[in-house]
């Protein structure tokens, strides 16, 4: 399966996370863990190398799966101990139950319908569906170089993606599940918005 450079290299990826987030790189994973309590049960979706895990959620004694389509990401993280599996979210296939699902700058890869896999986090969460998408990002800067070099970037295996959520598109989803909605913010200094679901 091809992938982009970025997804062949943890640390490749690591840095490049880091390079775009800057100093706000660390506040992104915390305030999700925030919202995740000690012992629970937790899938995360697009997990990559699952630093939300490694950094803040083992300490918490989670019980964590990771669900990935990069081979190496699950790979090194089920060599770590953690369980981790090869996943395709494009598929119909149930996610597992957990009391917390959740997707980290992911989103935007099931455009033009995020609606289904959406679907199915609420469908599998006991507790909270946790969702944290870039709303500021290379390929919609008026930049058409750095937007041409985003989207090229940016294909985990299942094809690149060229497009993006703005604040209002991302808005304009969730107004689609408003008895779910429990908590909406801006995070990682208003990079990301955080949405937060009830089941």
């Amino acid at each position: 399966m091809s992938t982009s450079f970025i997804y062949r290299h943890e640390t490749i990826y690591g840095l490049l996370m880091r390079g775009l987030y800057g100093r706000h790189y660390g506040a992104r994973y915390r305030a999700i863990a925030a919202l995740i309590p000690e012992g629970a049960q937790v899938l995360d979706l697009c997990c990559g190398p699952a630093t939300l895990y490694t950094r803040h959620l083992r300490a918490k004694s989670v019980r964590y799966t990771g669900l990935d389509l990069n081979e190496r990401f699950v790979a090194g993280l089920t060599a770590a101990g953690a369980d981790a599996r090869v996943w395709d979210l494009h598929s119909a296939l149930p996610l597992p139950a957990a009391d917390y699902v959740l997707m980290q700058a992911s989103l935007y890869h099931f455009l033009p319908e995020p609606e289904p896999v959406l679907d199915r986090m609420l469908t599998a969460a006991r507790q909270r569906v946790i969702i944290a998408e870039p709303i500021k990002n290379l390929t919609s800067s008026g930049n058409k170089v750095l937007a041409r070099l985003g989207g090229r970037f940016t294909d985990p295996g299942d094809g690149a993606s060229a497009h993006r959520f703005t604040e209002e598109t991302l808005d304009e989803l969730f107004r689609g599940y408003p008895e779910h909605i429990e908590e909406r913010s801006l995070i990682a200094g208003g990079r990301e918005k955080l949405y937060v679901l009830k089941p």
